[in-house]
Order: C-alpha cells, then sequence, then structure tokens
C-alpha cells in the first residue's frame, strides 16, 4: 500500500505516489481565477517550432530570423535538430522518473526545506507560498562547477548523477548556441549576451505531477516568469505546459514534441533586450489520468550580474527609450521579483479572508 502524504503545518512531505487520493488537501486549492481554463491535452501548433539545423553555416541566418520573430511575439519557442544526444535525453528521462518512484523516506534524505543548495521537496523551495503546486522537484545547481555540492545529489537511482553531469554539459553548449543566435537578433555580436552573464549560473529542476484528484482546482506549477536569462524545458508527451501572450486571458497548452526542447526567455533576457524580445507567461496544469514529467534547466547570469539593456540595444536616433532607470544586479532583481510574488499571495490571501468575514456578518 502507497504510503499517505505527511504532513507538517498543512505542507506535505511528499505526495501520494501510488495511490491518488480522493481529494486535493485545501492548501492545494486555488482560487477560481487561477484554475485552468485550458485541458492539459488540447494542444496548439501556435508556438513556433525552430529547426537548428545548419546553424554554424548557410542556415544561420534562417534560424536568427525565426527565433528573433519568436522571442518578439511570444518569448517561448521549440527547437529541433539540437545536437543533445537522443540517448542522453532518454537515459536522463527514465532515471528522473526512476528517482520520484523511490520510497519517501529514501528522497527526503535530500529535503530541500530551510535553505538547503539543491535536493527533494514538493511545489518549491521558496517560503511563504499561500498555495501550494502539486508536484515533487529535485534540484541540482550545476553551474558554475566549483559551486557544485554533491551532497545534494542524489545517488541513488544508479548512474543517474553521472547522467545528469553529462545532461548538465550538454545544455550548457546547447544554451550558450541559442544565446548566439539571440545577441545577433538583437543586432549584436554573438558573444554579447553570454558575456552580460559573466560567470553563468545554471540549475537544473526535475518535475514530477502526479496523479491528481482534482486538477481543475490546482496547478502543478502557478503562473509566472522565470527570472533568469534563458530556460531550456524537455517534457515528455502527457502535456501540461501552457502559455499567455497576452496578459492570461487566453492560454494555450503547447504540443508535446518528440526530440524538442522548449525554449522560454527569462526576466533578464527581457531587460537586456530593453523590452524588445519578451519574457514567456507560462504555467503547468495537471490531470487525473497519467503522470507527467518534465525537466527544466535555468540559465541565469551571476549573482553580481548587471541587469540593464545592452549596449546598442536603446537606438535613440529611432525613439528607443531605455525602460529601466538604472542597472540593477541580478541578485537584487530576484529578490524584488520573489518578494513582490510572495506579497501578492499574501494580499490576495488576506483579501479572501476580509470578504469571507464580511460574508459572514451579512448573514
Amino acid at each position: 500500500m502507497a504510503p499517505t502524504a505527511a504532513v507538517v503545518n498543512d505542507r506535505p512531505d511528499f505526495l501520494v505516489t501510488a495511490e491518488v487520493p480522493k481529494s486535493l488537501q485545501s492548501i492545494f486549492i486555488r482560487d477560481e481565477d487561477e484554475r485552468p481554463k485550458v485541458a492539459y491535452n488540447q494542444f496548439s501548433k501556435d508556438i513556433p517550432v525552430i529547426s537548428l539545423s545548419g546553424i554554424t553555416g548557410e542556415e544561420r541566418g534562417r534560424v536568427r530570423d525565426e527565433v528573433s520573430k519568436a522571442c518578439s511575439e511570444w518569448g517561448i519557442f521549440q527547437v529541433l535538430d539540437h545536437g543533445v544526444p537522443q540517448e542522453l535525453v532518454d537515459s536522463m528521462t527514465q532515471l528522473s522518473r526512476a528517482f520520484f518512484a523511490l520510497p519517501a523516506e529514501e528522497k527526503l534524505k535530500y529535503d530541500m526545506r530551510g535553505g538547503k543548495r539543491g535536493g527533494f521537496v514538493v511545489s518549491s523551495h521558496l517560503q511563504g507560498e499561500a498555495v501550494l503546486d502539486w508536484r515533487e522537484i529535485c534540484t541540482y545547481f550545476s553551474y558554475p562547477l566549483h559551486q557544485r555540492d554533491y551532497t545534494r545529489w542524489p545517488v541513488k537511482p544508479d548512474g543517474w548523477r553521472e547522467i545528469v553531469e553529462n545532461y548538465s554539459e550538454s545544455l550548457m553548449g546547447l544554451a550558450c548556441k541559442l544565446l548566439g543566435i539571440i545577441s545577433e537578433a538583437l543586432g549584436l555580436e554573438t558573444e554579447a549576451v553570454t558575456k552580460a552573464c559573466v560567470e553563468m549560473d545554471q540549475k537544473v529542476v526535475i518535475n514530477f505531477y502526479p496523479k491528481c484528484p482534482e486538477p481543475d482546482m490546482t496547478l502543478g506549477l502557478k503562473r509566472h516568469t522565470d527570472p533568469g536569462t534563458i530556460t531550456l524545458l524537455l517534457q515528455d508527451q502527457v502535456g501540461g505546459l501552457q502559455a499567455t501572450k497576452d496578459d492570461g486571458k487566453n492560454w494555450i497548452t503547447v504540443e508535446p514534441i518528440q526530440g524538442a526542447f522548449v525554449v522560454n526567455l527569462g526576466d533578464h533576457m527581457h531587460y537586456l533586450s530593453n523590452g524588445k524580445f519578451k519574457t514567456a507567461d507560462h504555467q503547468a496544469v495537471v490531470n487525473s489520468n497519467s503522470s507527467r514529467l518534465s525537466i527544466a534547466t535555468f540559465q541565469n547570469p551571476a549573482q553580481d550580474g548587471i541587469v540593464y539593456p545592452l549596449d546598442g540595444v536603446v537606438k535613440e536616433a529611432e525613439g528607443d527609450k531605455c525602460f529601466m532607470e538604472e542597472p540593477i544586479t541580478f541578485a537584487q532583481m530576484y529578490s524584488r521579483k520573489m518578494s513582490r510574488d510572495i506579497e501578492l499571495a499574501r494580499q490576495k490571501k488576506l483579501a479572501k479572508v476580509a470578504e469571507k468575514e464580511q460574508s459572514e456578518i451579512s448573514k
């Protein structure tokens, strides 16, 4: 018999993975305006799909133009012919699923709560969440290499640590290749964005979304934009990633494409481009039919990297204006973003409580 979710202060230590509970705990239930509007498997073909074949040769101009258009319109696109070996992708996926199938006590050896750098947790490592996401995650802080803490890297399943190292290195190469194209799409030298990142930071986050008893009441991952430069997402064929380009008025479910990576631009890239390229506004929904796995590789600047439009992006002669008042560090930007998101959630929760109390008084 599967273990039931252990709970401390309403926050579960893990989610049931072998037997689906009959209902959600209240801490997972979202307000109506945050709940899914589109089914997890109602796929859209709106997100651009770009082949990177010939990126180092005669096709580079085509790739640059297609990436530029996708970044301007969506801030999200998919890439094929990217050079990451399929055998490596398959191994990473299989071993990731094997980790989440381990007994809870094995996963909790790497409990990430309490400020630990990497490991396992339900929902996220952020403190102060008003509503939890329906997911388990395992996080690897993989770059810079000198900051790796292998005590936070699970040793089971056998061979996973080595596969993560190889996957991390391969995704770093793909990210740098894409950032070169994005730099050129802004009319800059190929290395402009990577130079702005100073020392590239990388974090690999494996998301496991178990079957959910009431998927219409919750989210696997709440609506957000990524704070960093670029995110490369590998998703299975179940479906659940959703995106919007009109501030949430309309959502689409990104079609899973075998062998593709989904590329999201983050807030840092949005600022570097002076707003010319969008930051991807997205979320993940869950379902009651099957579990889902995705692997997000976040490429971020160093903590002291400067967040400000790149030289040459703001063309004052063409009427451009810089949309930032002053440069800030990535650490400052990230801290402000997290504090703002938590405060907005807290205020919404307080407003909901006040509304309920007023309703009771009026009866």
